[in-house]
């Protein structure tokens, strides 16, 4: 498609014009528009007297004389300058050869306007007919809805608009069948695959009502809000860290939004009501944000989708001035997008170079949101953060905070009698003589330390070293001190025991000393009765360590001395206590209620700031000041009151999100419409989601785009009421066929005569693969599951961990968060998981208002090679044997039901039952150590990967 030749995308001319139907305002004012306005009549810039916006006005002409003449076309200095290449300036700013064919028609015709021009044009914008008859600025009109014959294939009017726009002859395929539907709904609403029972249960009910009772499951289900909330949030442009500069900081506290946002969708919130609360949620609540109720933290939340942009005004290096305009240009951009469908920030430096937005009319949207985001006033992310902390909660913190401070007094305390301890024991091992002195100089302040006193505590460091970070050093020489203690008490121990059975035998009569001395040289065993008879009545000579103290009190007394000693070195240890008052005090800590954030925008009370146009875009050289208001060319645009006076905010962001969902803003219901019809077909009505001006795509249906943004409307907003709208027509259920092309490409198949066979996007391949091998953690809400660099550089879910070098160590433990769903997966700009990169994650820069689908060798390498692919699909076997056992054909059934959501047909089954045994001996020939069952077990993973890797699993038809 030719994207971006003007003659094409804006008039859908053919290369050959007729000469007679050419005029200015149709044809050849928006090619000046495009590429000379800038410099001849843009904003009053008349570069050589020239000025281009009217026919008059180049009849005219400037200082080098009119720039056209009927008379002589092939003369016209306009014609001569951009043949020549020398205007408009530049070789990427040059007239394509349709474009200057365009002009010369139109200059051979008599240079025709469409009508009369205006008599009076200040330097103001001025819109022609054909600009303010576009389709997407008209009001919304339900039209009728077609009528057309009696047909059984027609089942909503949606049906009846689709068929009314086909040739005849053309009408829908058939519907699909139950397996297909079944699994097309699961993954649209819930992006993940039925189970087994799922499909059997809708399969054997026959009730007509099936189909609608299978939809009304799926939009009640949990996994419907975080299947759409994420395709919002790609618009919004969500992301767990700020961007814009190498650090890109985490937002700790984005996941509220988030969460909002799958909570929204859920409970099928009005989506005017969704879309006031993001753009003004702050401004529809009380201050002061102090013990706030669940609706108004709610609110607050919501207005994180204006806080989605990258924000690096809180690191250091860069430009203030260009990093705080340069978030307010892409929040700007979020909003025209996802809202009104315009690229609005086209308009920044210059008037918008193909739809009628003027440079003011950007500055006007601008302050809009100039009150919250102040760049001359500007507030980093952590200031702009709202503790959710109640008066409750802080008085709870206070308490425990005091029981904490305790503990730590206590450990001070403790600390001070171990430094007591400590000096007096390393003084003992100095000369009697200094130990005062040493004392002295250790207990006096640093600053009052004599020479004398600094000399001696050099000489002695052991003593000049002791502080309460030293007191483990002091720990280790306790424990020297308690073994060399043990070692001598032992050999004190064996003199003892020694010299007291000398002093006993000492005291027996020399009639029976030497009878007892011949027993004792005898084996015990070995004695007659007689002399065991005379060393019971002489028991002490038999002394021994543990009857030490009956016989020799004295000397068993200093033993236990010193064992107590040795024993008190030993358990006594400061460093040990006193981080045990730490622990006791971060565990008390532990207790108080947690603190959460929520990352919102809102505004200064009493500060209304101006906003100015900036010339060329530079903040630097402000001009002209605006007040808030639409764009000019939705009727006049809307002004919007520069300040309420009845709110503590300024109210422009209220005032202008009541205007946009009013339900007579020609682009808002439009464009959320189209939205909801391009996810659920992989088209859009508007294939240009983001951009419905010129450079975008025309509707193939504008009927039927009205018609659904009336009903969105006219149902309360409710978006569960468009999916069951669509999802109940024929052209949602009928079956889908391979595409007719011509030879240049473009499909012969009628649009929407048959399903779009789709590719699941990255995050739902990864879900599906979870879910089928039984691992996936539906767990709601919550903390961003982390991701990290692992040891080749690749990002993989994981929460990092990192030595002295940076490099990965020891795997810390998710406890299971590692299975959630990946719409819990941070996002993280510059760490895009490794398999969503593979599978097109979106780039938010600063969102994405549509996702492209590739299909490359790194998606085939991926699901071969990589260690997600593998781990799972062995995952998926012994889901399988644990749930039908060690039957291969029982096995290879159940798996191919979980992945394909149907049971295979005969052939299939014999052909995957044969494939299974045939890489058993080849599994067995790689390893030879493997065990039957393991080369079994591996067989079976072996194909779990096969069918992971299909196109049948990774498309939806």
């Amino acid at each position: 498609m030719l994207r971006y030749s003007l003659t094409v995308l804006i008039v859908l001319l053919p290369i050959v014009l007729s000469a007679a139907g050419i005029t200015f305002e149709g044809h050849v004012r928006p090619i000046l528009k495009a590429h000379c306005f800038q410099c001849h009549g843009e904003a009053g810039e008349k570069q050589s007297g020239l000025d281009l916006r009217l026919r008059r006005f180049m009849a005219k002409g400037g200082e080098s004389g009119p720039a056209f003449d009927v008379n002589a076309p092939a003369e016209s200095l306009l014609l001569e300058r951009v043949r020549s290449g020398e205007m408009p300036p530049g070789d990427d700013k040059q007239l394509s050869e349709a474009d200057i064919r365009t002009i010369d028609a139109w200059i051979r015709s008599g240079a025709k306007t469409a009508r009369p021009e205006p008599d009076e044009v200040g330097d103001g914008p001025l819109f022609t007919e054909e600009e303010r008859n576009y389709w997407a600025f008209q009001p919304v009109h339900r039209p009728a809805v077609p009528r057309r014959p009696v047909s059984s294939r027609e089942r909503t009017p949606i049906d009846a608009f689709i068929l009314n726009a086909m040739t005849p002859g053309n009408g829908f395929a058939g519907d699909a069948d139950p397996f297909r539907l079944i699994r097309r709904a699961w993954f649209d609403l819930a992006g993940l695959p039925p189970s087994p029972a799922a499909v059997a249960a809708f399969v054997d009910d026959r009730s007509p009502a099936a189909w609608e009772r299978l939809i009304d499951q799926l939009l009640a289900s949990p996994s419907y809000g975080e299947r759409w909330g994420r395709h919002w949030l790609d618009v919004a442009g969500y992301a767990d860290s700020e961007g814009y500069t190498d650090e890109d900081r985490v937002r700790s506290h984005a996941f509220r939004y988030r969460d909002y946002v799958i909570r929204a969708f859920n409970s099928d919130k009005p989506f005017d009501e969704f879309i006031r609360e993001q753009l003004a949620g702050d401004e529809m609540v009380p201050l002061p944000h102090k013990n706030m109720t669940a609706d108004t933290i709610e609110k607050l939340t919501a207005t994180g989708f204006l806080r989605m942009a990258s924000d690096g005004t809180a690191s250091s290096g860069i430009d203030q001035s260009v990093a705080r305009n340069q978030v307010i240009a892409d929040t700007l951009q979020i909003v025209g997008t996802s809202l009104l469908g315009l690229t609005v920030n086209c308009a920044q430096c210059h008037d918008h170079r193909y739809d009628p937005i003027p440079q003011t009319d950007y500055y006007r949207l601008r302050a809009i949101f100039e009150p919250g985001l102040d760049w001359k006033n500007w507030k980093a992310p952590p200031a702009r953060q709202i503790s959710l902390y109640t008066d409750a909660d802080i008085e709870l913190a206070k308490k425990i905070e005091i029981e904490a401070v305790t503990v730590e007094q206590e450990r001070l305390q403790k600390a001070d009698s171990y430094i007591t301890r400590t000096l007096e024991e390393e003084l003992l091992l100095v000369p009697e003589g200094l130990r005062e002195a040493l004392r002295t100089a250790f207990r006096s302040a640093e600053k009052d330390r004599n020479d004398d006193q600094k000399a001696l505590l050099k000489e002695y460091p052991s003593v000049a070293s002791i502080s309460v970070g030293s007191l483990y050093l002091y720990d280790r020489r306790r424990d020297e001190r308690a073994g060399k203690l043990d070692a001598e008490r032992s050999v004190k121990e064996m003199r003892f025991v020694a010299e007291t059975a000398k002093q006993e035998l000492d005291k027996v009569p020399a009639e029976e000393r030497k009878a007892i001395e011949a027993a004792l040289n005898i084996a015990s065993d070995k004695r007659n009765e007689t002399q065991q008879t005379l060393l019971k009545k002489y028991s002490g000579v038999l002394v021994t360590a543990a009857t030490l103290s009956q016989f020799n009190p004295q000397a068993a007394a200093e033993l236990e001395q010193d064992r107590n000693t040795a024993s008190e070195l030993r358990s006594s240890k400061a460093a040990v206590d006193l981080k045990s008052y730490a622990d006791l005090a971060a565990e008390i800590r532990g207790t108080k209620p947690g603190e959460g954030f929520v990352r919102t925008l809102t505004e200064a009370a009493g500060v209304v700031p101006a906003t100015f146009v900036f010339f060329r875009g530079d903040h630097e050289q402000p001009k002209d000041k605006v007040q808030p208001g639409d764009l000019s060319i939705l009727g006049g645009g809307k002004s919007i009151a520069e300040n309420d006076a009845s709110l503590p905010s300024t109210g422009r962001r209220l005032a202008f999100a009541k205007h946009l969902t009013d339900g007579r803003h020609p682009l808002v219901a439009r464009v959320v419409a189209n939205r909801i019809w391009l996810h659920h077909f992989g088209h859009g009505l508007v294939e240009s989601p983001g951009d419905f001006g010129v450079l975008g795509e025309r509707p193939t249906h504008p009927q039927l785009l009205d018609w659904l943004a009336s009903e969105l409307v006219d149902s309360g907003w409710s978006v569960k009421h468009l999916h069951r709208l669509i999802m109940t027509s024929t052209v949602y259920q009928q079956s889908s066929i391979a595409m007719a092309q011509a030879e240049n490409g473009a499909s012969l198949t009628p649009l929407y005569s048959s399903f779009p066979v789709r590719r699941l996007e990255s995050e739902v391949i990864r879900d599906a693969v979870l879910a089928v091998t039984g691992r996936l953690n539906s767990k709601l809400y919550g903390e961003a599951v982390p991701v990290m660099e692992d040891e080749v550089g690749r990002v993989v879910i994981g929460q990092e961990n990192l030595d002295g070098e940076r490099k990965p160590t020891k795997t810390i433990a998710l406890n299971g968060e590692e299975f959630r769903r990946s719409v819990y997966v941070q996002v993280r700009r510059s760490r895009t998981l490794s398999m969503f990169e593979t599978f097109d994650a979106p780039t938010m820069s600063p969102n994405c208002d549509r996702r492209s689908f590739s299909t490359v060798t790194p998606q085939s390498l991926l699901m071969m090679n990589s260690d997600f692919s593998i781990e799972h699909s062995n995952q998926l076997a012994r889901r399988v044997i644990d749930e039908v056992g060690e039957d291969v054909r029982l096995q290879v059934g159940f798996a191919w039901q979980l992945v394909f959501a149907r049971a295979p047909t005969v052939d299939e089954l014999n052909e995957a039952v044969d494939f299974v045994y045939s890489q058993r001996p080849l599994i067995a020939a790689a390893d030879s150590t493997l065990k039957t069952d393991d080369a079994s077990r591996e067989a079976l993973g072996v194909f779990c990967q096969a069918l992971l890797s299909s196109s049948r699993f990774l498309y939806v038809d």
